[in-house]
């Protein structure tokens, strides 16, 4: 008997290891796509509490990131698409970087320069009252 119950208890042990769930899998999921810069004036100078906007090529998905005090900026969890980023403080803009393609867990690296207030305007503003 002594025989016959090792036997069963060695068949249960084996029998609830194939049947015992298996371990979590270590987390697979990809990560999503970063892009990460700097802002900068006109002279080259760091910008710190800059706004950096962020969408898709196709104008939808906005947000916005702030810059730190280095004019540094970081935007996560971008999903595979092309993007179109613009910097802004103070009246001041960047030219649109356009059709940044991001795919997978692909990250970039860019410089947005700001321009004079006055030049993203299209030049200089007269004065008040004056023509």
């Amino acid at each position: 008997m002594t025989r016959l119950r090792k036997m069963l208890t060695l068949l249960f042990a084996f029998g609830f290891l194939l049947w015992a769930p298996a371990a979590p899998a270590q987390n697979t999921k990809k990560s999503a796509a970063t892009i990460q810069g700097v802002v900068l004036d006109a002279n080259g100078k760091p910008v710190a509490a800059a706004a950096v906007t962020c969408q898709s090529s196709a104008g939808i998905r906005a947000r916005i990131v702030h810059t730190d005090k280095k004019g540094h900026f970081l935007l996560t969890g971008l999903k595979q698409d092309s993007y179109d980023l613009r910097a802004s403080s103070n009246g001041a803009y960047s030219d649109w970087e356009k059709n940044i393609p991001m795919r997978g867990t692909q990250s970039k690296e860019l410089t947005l320069r700001l321009l004079n207030g006055n030049t993203a305007l299209g030049g200089v503003l007269p004065a008040k009252g004056k023509k």
